[in-house]
């Protein structure tokens, strides 16, 4: 284990201590990645022994991710803004998106500095994508960061991605506002994609969620219904199926299907007209 005064990794970011647990970590042990500490590895053995299903709820977030990135390639967007794009694992999203089109450009943002870090030694110097560090809440400094525009064309269709990340926002009005202004800056035929955990609707489905949120991060997330994902897309126009379960949407064809996992979030995608 490495220790907070020990040279770290060499794919940690300076000044990560790693005492600390983070989110993006130990979502990437449970994809089966290597970028994570001790710790985040001892906080995922306890998210299990509370939610058996977690390592099974990180790939049906994985999948999604697929299936979502599938879906802005068919409606002919090449460009992606992946926001809360966390470490990169097998099928990230400049992966998938230049296996269908080479000229595809993409711009990842975390707050998670190993994430960062992660992602541009991935990227190398390749002009076609960026990683940068911003904070959601900040999405104004996200929208005019130099590194992103120089990237991404905000004059053509663009797909922002917002996968497995809204509950971490817990205020109302950012959540808001970020949807705004996304909308303000994207050109017609832009799309924007939601999911997140959401409201308890069952059994004791709201208490696993936040047992599991106060251990990773230390408090409860802002779980959100589906009217209210819906309403963060108000200005723009659901695309088909509207709101749905992350497990339902665009789901790919299995013989036999398999059964949701435990914790069921909710999925959108909004059209920018």
């Amino acid at each position: 284990m490495t220790s907070a005064g020990s040279p770290g990794p060499d794919w940690a970011a300076d000044a990560i201590d790693p005492q600390i647990p983070s989110p993006a970590r130990i979502y990437d042990y449970f994809l089966g990645g290597f970028a994570n500490f001790d710790i985040d590895r001892r906080i995922a053995a306890r998210l299990s022994a509370i939610l058996p299903d977690a390592a099974r709820i990180a790939r049906a977030n994985r999948a999604l991710l697929r299936r979502v990135v599938r879906h802005m390639l068919d409606a002919g967007i090449d460009q992606f803004l992946d926001l809360g794009s966390g470490i990169p694992a097998a099928g990230s999203v400049h992966e998938m998106a230049w296996a269908v089109n080479p000229l595809a450009r993409v711009a990842y943002v975390d707050i998670d500095p190993v994430a960062v870090t992660m992602s541009r030694r991935q990227l190398g110097a390749d002009p076609r994508a960026t990683a940068v560090r911003g904070d959601l809440i900040e999405i104004d400094e996200i929208l005019e960061n130099a590194q992103i525009r120089g990237v991404l064309d905000f004059r053509r269709p663009i797909a922002a991605l917002l996968i497995g990340v809204l509950h971490r926002v817990h205020d109302d009005v950012a959540a808001e506002r970020l949807g705004a202004r996304l909308y303000e800056v994207m050109a017609p035929g832009s799309r924007f994609a939601i999911s997140q955990i959401g409201r308890a609707d069952d059994g004791d489905r709201g208490e696993r969620i936040q047992a599991v949120n106060r251990i990773v991060i230390g408090k409860a997330d802002r779980l959100r219904s589906p009217a209210e994902i819906a309403a963060l897309l108000s200005r723009f126009t659901l695309v088909p199926p509207g709101v749905a379960r992350v497990s339902a949407w665009h789901a790919e064809p299995e013989q036999p299907a398999p059964a949701p996992p435990v914790l069921d979030g909710y999925v959108a995608v909004g059209l920018r007209e």
